[in-house]
């Protein structure tokens, strides 16, 4: 056999047999398991279960205490002073009626003297024309007839001493009034702001005495919103002050490190809604603020005083109260169905703060989404296993807007 031949079987036998092993190997080798792809886990979520009930909510404000009543009290007469009471001073208490200030009263006294100088002159000339006027009767009865003219029987003259000794009755009673006028008293229970005379100042009648102000009551003004005031029975309406339940309020304050509380009652609200701001001013009243409370280290209600007030406000039904980092554009929450898929719902937000709100929009038994999502895409599942129920909240102090 040619050696080329031989050569060329070689060479296909061992090609064949490359080619077999190749395939066999390529045939034989084992699959590779496809591996099992699990599904992603959800997401778990806690749920509130809604259960709607009367609520009654607080209402913050904020405001600053001031005077119910406060007076410039003024001089009416003139004089010199010569006497101040030892209360006279700024921020001294005093009680009603209580003197403060003493101008000299030599002058009104020597003008009682002669007005009652007068007095005594009239008198005189009245009990003159009276006599004049019964003797003019007699003459005229003697004289046989029954008719005689007003000025015979001295009627004008007697009328004109008359009305001469109410003048000078008048002008006593004046010059008495002038006289008390010399003591400066306080027409009512207080506290002084500020001062502007003392002791041998000459001071005329319209003078500034004192700048002073009533301690039984003081009053706060407290701006309220539109939404806020909707939630308050605010006394608005001519009423019989009787009958009408005023909305209670607590006054809260930090003094010394410590807080404070003080109650009062809303009254009234300014004549008209600020033209600038768009509130309504509420104004809370506190009676006896300065009364030592036993058993309590609690300071007065000074005037100037900042203080935040929590307002009792109507009751309203079927509220659901909810945390605030649950709300989604500003009145949306993520509810679930049945399938545990969420989905989004507008509600109607009534009153808010930065941890709660309140709503009187949702129905009994809706299941909300009570954990912030990220990015909530309406139809995801979530996983609802580890589910607190939650009962609606009542208002804590201090919670609302």
């Amino acid at each position: 056999m040619p050696l080329s031949n031989r050569k060329g079987k070689v060479t296909f036998t061992v090609l064949v047999t490359g080619i077999l092993f190749i395939v066999g190997v390529a045939t034989l080798k084992p699959k590779p398991e496809r591996a099992k792809r699990e599904p992603p886990p959800l997401l778990m979520v806690e749920v509130i279960d809604a259960a709607p009930k009367a609520l009654s909510p607080t209402i913050v404000s904020q405001g600053t205490v001031a005077p119910k009543r406060e007076i410039d009290l003024v001089s009416q007469v003139s004089g010199k002073v010569i006497g101040v009471a030892e209360s006279y001073a700024s921020g001294s208490f005093f009680r009603a009626s209580d003197k403060l200030i003493q101008l000299e009263p030599d002058d009104y006294q020597f003008s009682v003297v002669r007005a009652k100088a007068q007095v005594a002159k009239a008198e005189e000339q009245v009990a003159i024309e009276k006599g004049r006027s019964r003797q003019a009767k007699r003459e005229w009865r003697d004289l046989g007839d029954s008719t005689a003219n007003a000025l015979f029987l001295r009627q004008p003259q007697l009328a004109a001493a008359e009305a001469a000794l109410e003048s000078a009755r008048a002008d006593l009673a004046k010059a008495n009034l002038d006289l008390n006028r010399t003591s400066i008293t306080t027409p009512f229970q207080g506290r002084i702001r500020q001062t502007f005379v003392d002791l041998g100042q000459y001071i005329t009648p319209g003078t500034r005495i004192a700048k002073i102000y009533s301690t039984d009551v003081v009053e706060v003004r407290l701006p309220l919103t539109d939404r806020q005031a909707s939630l308050i029975d605010l006394p608005v309406t001519f009423e019989n002050a009787d009958t009408i339940n005023y909305p209670s309020v607590t006054l809260r304050s930090r003094v010394g490190g410590k807080d404070y509380t003080w109650q009062g009652k809303i009254v009234r609200t300014d004549a008209s809604i600020d033209i600038q701001s768009r509130m309504t001013y509420a104004v809370a009243e506190v009676q006896n603020p300065f009364k030592e409370d036993p058993g309590s280290d609690r300071p007065p209600l000074s005037i100037g005083l900042f203080v935040e007030a929590e307002i009792s406000g109507r009751q309203m039904a079927n509220a659901v109260e909810l945390p605030k980092n649950i709300l989604y554009r500003g009145n949306e929450v993520l509810v679930l169905n049945d399938n545990d898929e969420i989905s989004f719902l507008t509600v109607s937000v009534v009153q808010s703060d930065s941890d709660s709100l309140v709503t009187n929009t949702l129905k009994p038994g809706t299941r909300i989404v009570g954990t912030r999502i990220a990015l909530p895409v309406p139809g995801m599942r979530v996983d609802t296993s580890a589910t607190a129920t939650a009962d609606t909240r009542q208002a804590k102090d201090g919670d609302l807007l």
